[in-house]
Protein backbone atom coordinates (compact mmCIF):
# COMPACT_ATOMS: atom_id res chain seq x y z
CA UNK A 1 0.00 0.00 0.00
CA UNK A 2 1.64 3.40 -1.28
CA UNK A 3 1.30 6.46 1.14
CA UNK A 4 0.96 9.72 -0.68
CA UNK A 5 2.12 12.57 1.01
CA UNK A 6 1.19 16.57 0.27
CA UNK A 7 4.11 19.12 1.51
CA UNK A 8 3.83 23.16 1.06
CA UNK A 9 6.58 24.08 -0.79
CA UNK A 10 7.53 27.33 -2.33
CA UNK A 11 8.90 27.24 -6.02
CA UNK A 12 12.59 27.78 -6.72
CA UNK A 13 12.13 29.51 -10.17
CA UNK A 14 8.75 31.45 -9.96
CA UNK A 15 8.13 31.75 -5.93
CA UNK A 16 4.43 30.32 -5.88
CA UNK A 17 3.10 28.50 -3.09
CA UNK A 18 2.51 24.79 -4.17
CA UNK A 19 1.61 21.29 -3.30
CA UNK A 20 4.94 18.44 -3.54
CA UNK A 21 4.14 15.03 -3.14
CA UNK A 22 7.65 14.10 -2.86
CA UNK A 23 10.75 15.81 -0.52
CA UNK A 24 12.67 16.02 -3.49
CA UNK A 25 10.38 18.48 -5.16
CA UNK A 26 11.38 22.20 -6.45
CA UNK A 27 9.38 23.19 -9.20
CA UNK A 28 5.81 23.55 -9.31
CA UNK A 29 5.66 22.62 -13.20
CA UNK A 30 7.33 21.28 -15.93
CA UNK A 31 7.80 24.85 -16.84
CA UNK A 32 9.37 26.17 -14.12
CA UNK A 33 11.64 22.58 -13.97
CA UNK A 34 12.71 23.63 -17.48
CA UNK A 35 13.37 27.33 -17.30
CA UNK A 36 15.57 26.81 -13.94
CA UNK A 37 17.35 24.01 -15.91
CA UNK A 38 18.42 26.20 -19.31
CA UNK A 39 19.00 29.04 -16.83
CA UNK A 40 22.07 26.85 -14.84
CA UNK A 41 23.01 25.74 -18.13
CA UNK A 42 23.36 29.42 -19.13
CA UNK A 43 25.22 30.08 -15.88
CA UNK A 44 27.92 27.25 -16.57
CA UNK A 45 28.50 28.35 -20.02
CA UNK A 46 29.19 31.93 -18.95
CA UNK A 47 31.49 30.95 -15.96
CA UNK A 48 33.44 28.43 -18.40
CA UNK A 49 33.80 31.13 -20.88
CA UNK A 50 35.13 33.29 -17.69
CA UNK A 51 37.67 31.04 -17.01
CA UNK A 52 39.12 30.69 -20.77
CA UNK A 53 39.64 34.28 -20.93
CA UNK A 54 41.11 34.32 -17.16
CA UNK A 55 43.67 31.77 -18.54
CA UNK A 56 44.69 33.62 -21.51
CA UNK A 57 45.62 37.09 -19.84
CA UNK A 58 48.98 36.36 -18.65
CA UNK A 59 49.85 38.71 -15.50
CA UNK A 60 53.74 38.90 -14.73
CA UNK A 61 54.70 36.09 -13.39
CA UNK A 62 56.25 37.96 -10.50
CA UNK A 63 54.14 41.11 -9.36
CA UNK A 64 57.72 43.43 -8.31
CA UNK A 65 59.84 42.78 -11.25
CA UNK A 66 62.28 45.23 -12.20
CA UNK A 67 61.86 45.11 -15.74
CA UNK A 68 58.80 44.02 -17.50
CA UNK A 69 57.97 43.49 -21.14
CA UNK A 70 55.37 45.45 -23.35
CA UNK A 71 52.38 42.92 -22.88
CA UNK A 72 52.80 43.30 -19.08
CA UNK A 73 53.39 46.74 -19.13
CA UNK A 74 49.73 47.24 -21.36
CA UNK A 75 48.17 44.89 -18.93
CA UNK A 76 49.25 46.66 -16.09
CA UNK A 77 48.60 50.07 -17.51
CA UNK A 78 45.33 48.76 -18.50
CA UNK A 79 45.86 50.03 -21.77
CA UNK A 80 46.24 48.33 -25.63
CA UNK A 81 49.74 46.89 -26.39
CA UNK A 82 49.73 48.80 -29.96
CA UNK A 83 49.49 52.39 -26.98
CA UNK A 84 52.54 51.17 -25.60
CA UNK A 85 54.80 50.67 -28.61
CA UNK A 86 53.33 54.01 -29.73
CA UNK A 87 54.68 55.79 -26.73
CA UNK A 88 57.99 53.39 -26.86
CA UNK A 89 58.19 54.86 -30.87
CA UNK A 90 57.20 58.55 -29.34
CA UNK A 91 59.68 58.19 -26.60
CA UNK A 92 56.66 58.89 -23.60
CA UNK A 93 58.39 55.17 -22.42
CA UNK A 94 62.37 54.45 -22.20
CA UNK A 95 63.07 50.61 -23.02
CA UNK A 96 66.31 48.70 -23.12
CA UNK A 97 66.86 46.58 -25.58
CA UNK A 98 68.79 43.60 -25.00
CA UNK A 99 69.15 40.00 -27.32
CA UNK A 100 66.09 41.26 -29.65
CA UNK A 101 63.85 42.05 -26.56
CA UNK A 102 62.03 45.01 -25.13
CA UNK A 103 62.07 45.52 -21.34
CA UNK A 104 60.75 48.42 -19.65
CA UNK A 105 61.98 49.27 -16.07
CA UNK A 106 59.03 49.45 -13.87
CA UNK A 107 59.72 52.56 -12.04
CA UNK A 108 59.47 54.39 -15.82
CA UNK A 109 56.29 53.31 -16.15
CA UNK A 110 55.14 53.79 -12.53
CA UNK A 111 53.72 57.07 -12.88
CA UNK A 112 52.33 56.45 -16.64
CA UNK A 113 48.68 57.47 -15.76
CA UNK A 114 49.84 61.43 -15.21
CA UNK A 115 50.43 62.24 -18.65
CA UNK A 116 48.36 59.18 -20.46
CA UNK A 117 45.58 60.31 -22.32
CA UNK A 118 43.07 57.15 -22.17
CA UNK A 119 40.58 58.30 -24.27
CA UNK A 120 43.86 58.25 -26.73
CA UNK A 121 44.68 54.73 -25.86
CA UNK A 122 41.72 53.02 -26.23
CA UNK A 123 40.52 54.86 -29.05
CA UNK A 124 42.38 54.04 -32.58
CA UNK A 125 46.03 55.18 -33.68
CA UNK A 126 44.92 57.19 -36.49
CA UNK A 127 41.29 57.85 -38.37
CA UNK A 128 41.74 56.36 -42.32
CA UNK A 129 41.94 59.36 -44.51
CA UNK A 130 39.55 58.58 -47.95
CA UNK A 131 41.53 58.01 -50.84
CA UNK A 132 40.69 59.93 -53.50
CA UNK A 133 43.60 60.10 -56.41
CA UNK A 134 43.36 57.16 -58.78
CA UNK A 135 45.72 55.73 -61.39
CA UNK A 136 43.58 53.49 -64.18
CA UNK A 137 45.43 50.52 -65.15
CA UNK A 138 46.65 51.65 -68.08
CA UNK A 139 48.19 54.47 -66.73
CA UNK A 140 49.84 52.51 -64.24
CA UNK A 141 51.65 50.52 -67.62
CA UNK A 142 52.58 53.52 -69.07
CA UNK A 143 53.91 55.13 -66.33
CA UNK A 144 55.70 52.31 -64.79
CA UNK A 145 56.19 49.92 -68.12
CA UNK A 146 54.44 46.81 -66.46
CA UNK A 147 51.64 44.71 -68.00
CA UNK A 148 48.37 44.18 -66.66
CA UNK A 149 48.99 40.36 -64.95
CA UNK A 150 51.98 41.73 -63.02
CA UNK A 151 49.84 44.73 -61.46
CA UNK A 152 47.11 42.36 -60.41
CA UNK A 153 49.81 40.04 -58.69
CA UNK A 154 51.72 43.04 -56.90
CA UNK A 155 48.62 44.91 -56.10
CA UNK A 156 47.11 41.50 -54.50
CA UNK A 157 50.46 40.52 -52.61
CA UNK A 158 51.23 43.78 -51.22
CA UNK A 159 47.49 44.90 -50.33
CA UNK A 160 47.33 48.05 -52.68
CA UNK A 161 43.99 49.86 -52.33
CA UNK A 162 41.60 49.38 -56.02
CA UNK A 163 38.30 50.41 -56.72
CA UNK A 164 35.64 49.45 -59.78
CA UNK A 165 33.71 52.16 -61.60
CA UNK A 166 31.62 51.69 -64.97
CA UNK A 167 33.82 48.54 -65.89
CA UNK A 168 37.28 50.27 -64.79
CA UNK A 169 39.94 49.41 -62.30
CA UNK A 170 41.11 52.36 -60.61
CA UNK A 171 44.54 52.14 -57.92
CA UNK A 172 45.46 54.23 -55.22
CA UNK A 173 47.97 56.58 -56.31
CA UNK A 174 49.52 57.20 -53.06
CA UNK A 175 50.38 53.41 -52.60
CA UNK A 176 51.12 52.54 -56.45
CA UNK A 177 53.77 55.67 -56.25
CA UNK A 178 55.17 54.22 -53.22
CA UNK A 179 55.69 50.68 -54.16
CA UNK A 180 57.57 51.98 -57.31
CA UNK A 181 59.56 54.41 -55.06
CA UNK A 182 60.66 51.48 -53.14
CA UNK A 183 61.82 49.46 -56.17
CA UNK A 184 63.00 52.43 -58.06
CA UNK A 185 66.62 51.69 -59.06
CA UNK A 186 69.98 53.65 -58.22
CA UNK A 187 69.83 56.72 -60.34
CA UNK A 188 73.69 56.23 -60.70
CA UNK A 189 73.33 53.31 -62.58
CA UNK A 190 73.34 54.01 -66.40
CA UNK A 191 73.91 51.71 -68.36
CA UNK A 192 72.34 47.99 -68.01
CA UNK A 193 72.57 44.58 -69.50
CA UNK A 194 69.25 42.70 -70.28
CA UNK A 195 68.49 39.43 -70.26
CA UNK A 196 69.42 38.75 -74.25
CA UNK A 197 72.99 40.91 -73.33
CA UNK A 198 73.79 38.51 -71.03
CA UNK A 199 73.42 35.02 -72.88
CA UNK A 200 75.04 36.79 -75.81
CA UNK A 201 77.80 37.86 -74.13
CA UNK A 202 78.53 35.11 -71.44
CA UNK A 203 76.73 32.24 -72.86
CA UNK A 204 74.42 31.85 -69.86
CA UNK A 205 71.06 30.31 -69.82
CA UNK A 206 68.14 32.33 -68.14
CA UNK A 207 68.38 29.86 -64.93
CA UNK A 208 71.94 30.54 -65.04
CA UNK A 209 71.26 34.47 -65.10
CA UNK A 210 69.08 34.68 -62.36
CA UNK A 211 71.35 32.48 -59.91
CA UNK A 212 74.01 34.42 -60.73
CA UNK A 213 72.10 38.02 -60.20
CA UNK A 214 70.66 36.68 -56.98
CA UNK A 215 73.94 35.02 -55.42
CA UNK A 216 76.01 38.73 -56.48
CA UNK A 217 73.27 41.30 -55.43
CA UNK A 218 72.98 42.54 -59.00
CA UNK A 219 71.04 45.42 -59.12
CA UNK A 220 68.45 44.90 -61.36
CA UNK A 221 64.82 47.15 -63.09
CA UNK A 222 62.28 45.50 -64.72
CA UNK A 223 60.37 47.30 -67.74
CA UNK A 224 57.54 45.54 -68.95
CA UNK A 225 58.31 42.03 -69.43
CA UNK A 226 61.87 42.68 -69.74
CA UNK A 227 64.60 42.62 -67.17
CA UNK A 228 67.97 44.65 -66.96
CA UNK A 229 70.91 44.09 -64.90
CA UNK A 230 73.67 46.81 -63.73
CA UNK A 231 76.20 46.54 -66.20
CA UNK A 232 79.28 47.73 -63.99
CA UNK A 233 78.12 45.49 -60.94
CA UNK A 234 78.08 42.57 -63.87
CA UNK A 235 81.63 43.59 -65.05
CA UNK A 236 82.84 43.69 -61.69
CA UNK A 237 81.58 40.15 -60.72
CA UNK A 238 82.61 38.56 -63.59
CA UNK A 239 86.10 40.16 -63.44
CA UNK A 240 85.81 41.59 -66.61
CA UNK A 241 86.17 45.58 -64.76
CA UNK A 242 87.56 46.01 -61.53
CA UNK A 243 85.97 47.80 -58.67
CA UNK A 244 86.34 51.19 -58.22
CA UNK A 245 88.56 51.91 -55.32
CA UNK A 246 86.14 51.36 -52.42
CA UNK A 247 86.21 50.17 -49.07
CA UNK A 248 84.76 47.08 -48.00
CA UNK A 249 84.33 44.76 -45.03
CA UNK A 250 84.61 41.40 -45.16
CA UNK A 251 81.70 39.86 -43.29
CA UNK A 252 83.06 38.89 -39.98
CA UNK A 253 84.55 43.03 -39.81
CA UNK A 254 80.73 44.24 -40.91
CA UNK A 255 79.16 41.54 -38.29
CA UNK A 256 81.91 43.19 -35.73
CA UNK A 257 81.26 46.75 -36.43
CA UNK A 258 77.25 46.64 -36.88
CA UNK A 259 76.41 43.94 -33.70
CA UNK A 260 74.81 41.76 -36.42
CA UNK A 261 74.62 37.94 -37.28
CA UNK A 262 75.58 36.56 -40.56
CA UNK A 263 71.65 35.79 -41.12
CA UNK A 264 70.88 40.17 -40.51
CA UNK A 265 73.75 40.86 -42.86
CA UNK A 266 73.08 38.88 -45.49
CA UNK A 267 69.32 40.25 -45.48
CA UNK A 268 70.59 43.45 -45.34
CA UNK A 269 72.89 43.19 -48.62
CA UNK A 270 70.29 41.37 -50.31
CA UNK A 271 67.45 43.11 -49.34
CA UNK A 272 69.20 46.67 -49.73
CA UNK A 273 71.28 45.87 -53.15
CA UNK A 274 74.00 46.71 -51.28
CA UNK A 275 77.26 46.19 -53.65
CA UNK A 276 79.89 42.63 -53.45
CA UNK A 277 82.58 40.89 -54.96
CA UNK A 278 83.95 37.71 -54.52
CA UNK A 279 87.80 36.88 -54.23
CA UNK A 280 88.32 33.39 -54.11
CA UNK A 281 86.17 32.13 -50.82
CA UNK A 282 85.83 35.69 -49.22
CA UNK A 283 83.46 37.60 -49.71
CA UNK A 284 83.59 41.90 -49.14
CA UNK A 285 80.70 43.87 -49.11
CA UNK A 286 80.75 47.90 -49.79
CA UNK A 287 81.57 49.50 -47.12
CA UNK A 288 80.28 52.81 -47.90
CA UNK A 289 76.87 51.63 -48.87
CA UNK A 290 76.77 49.49 -45.65
CA UNK A 291 78.09 52.88 -43.82
CA UNK A 292 75.10 54.87 -45.11
CA UNK A 293 72.22 52.25 -44.44
CA UNK A 294 73.13 51.27 -40.96
CA UNK A 295 74.34 55.22 -39.94
CA UNK A 296 72.65 56.11 -36.86
CA UNK A 297 69.62 58.25 -37.15
CA UNK A 298 69.93 61.99 -36.31
CA UNK A 299 68.38 65.03 -36.82
CA UNK A 300 69.26 68.17 -38.40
Amino acid sequence: MSSRIEIQKRCKWCGNLFTAHKTTTEYCSHRCANLAYKDKIRKQRIESYNQEIGKSIRLPSRPDKEYLTPTEVSILLGVGRTSIYRYIKTGKIKVIRFNRKTLIKRTNIENMSDYIDMNEATEGIKDKSPITDFYTTAEVKEIYHVNESWIFAIAKKHGIPRTFNRGKTYWSKKHIDAYFAKKAPDPDISEWYSTQDMQEKFGMTLSAIYTFAHKNAIPKKKEGIMVYYSKKHVDIAKGIAKPEETMYYTVAEAMEKFNLTRDQLYHYVKWHHISKIKKGKYTFISGAELDKLLAPPKIE
